[in-house]
């Protein structure tokens, strides 16, 4: 497959020879990698693929078994060094604890942000922390929700407050995974344009199950299943869309209405910077 364009983008995510497994069985398999300022990249890839490994080794929670990953220049060696206020990293989960034995409000969550390993989890939050919190809420435009409590706000409006607490700390890296797992489709539609604001100044990495959404919205993709395919648009190709899902075109399987779908796709919309992987040494044959 050839490659994509080269970005000229300083590298915020760079990741070399990655392996990964649980109990003996291969997750990611030699995963190359580099992702660009102001990106706004989507891992895809079926149930079981890798995709939410992929998304944890990056934030440093698991170790990998091979390879090497660097955030802004930076190797990741412990799950700390990961932390929003090392690397600049804002991080939203798929959705809020809804077990939370206290009547936290969307302020109180957004204030969580600001804790982190190098600062007692009990110290009281300054002034400006809570100037923070309350401009990180405005930018999310839910500045009037700040007293509610989160278990009575919708899907949309709790995703948007996880947004404002990664960006409390004002990252330059936002990674999503699944963010979109509880919002309905009209909230869906908001949430992306939203993000596509927040993609002017920001590099985003998602991980979505949509197919379909992203490729509207996102510049790259990275589609994982096990091994990594890099694009910056999706080819009206039914044997790459088939072999990423690991079925026959014959079968019955969503890839056929997707590639139908990614056909009839204006094309502008997937302009943008590129995935790029990386370059295979002199010599060396590029690793699928």
């Amino acid at each position: 497959m050839p490659s994509p364009p080269k970005n000229s983008g300083r590298p915020v995510i760079e990741i070399e020879d990655l392996c990964f497994s649980y109990g003996g069985k291969k997750v990611l398999h030699h995963i190359d990698l580099v992702i660009r300022e102001r990106d706004f990249t989507a891992v895809v890839g079926p149930n079981g693929g890798g995709k939410t490994t992929l998304l944890k080794l990056i934030l440093g929670l698991l170790k990998p078994a091979r390879g090497v990953i660097r955030i802004n220049g930076v190797p990741l060696r412990s799950p700390w060094s990961a932390g929003a206020g090392n690397t600049g990293i804002g991080y939203v989960p798929q959705q809020i604890d809804h077990n939370l034995s206290f009547p936290a409000t969307a302020l109180d969550v957004v204030l969580m942000g600001k804790h982190n390993p190098k600062r007692r989890f009990f110290s009281r939050n300054t002034d400006q922390d809570k100037k923070d919190a309350h401009q990180a809420l405005e930018r999310m435009n839910i500045a009037g929700l700040a007293r509610r409590r989160i278990t009575d706000l919708s899907g949309g409006q709790r995703q948007r407050v996880l947004i404002a607490r990664a960006l409390v700390t004002d990252p330059e890296l936002l990674v999503l995974d699944e963010p979109t797992a509880s919002i309905d489709t009209r909230g869906q539609i908001e949430f992306y344009h939203m993000l596509q604001e927040l993609n002017d100044s920001l590099t985003i990495l998602m991980v979505s199950h949509d197919l379909l959404t992203v490729a509207s919205y996102a510049k790259s993709i990275a589609c994982v299943n096990r091994r990594l395919h890099c694009h910056r648009m999706f080819q009206d190709s039914m044997e790459l869309l088939s072999a990423f899902y690991s079925c026959s075109v014959e079968d019955v399987c969503p890839v056929e209405a997707v590639s139908r779908h990614l056909r009839a796709m204006p094309r502008p919309l997937f302009s943008g910077a590129p995935v790029s992987p990386r370059t295979a040494p002199a010599g060396e044959e590029p690793r699928a």
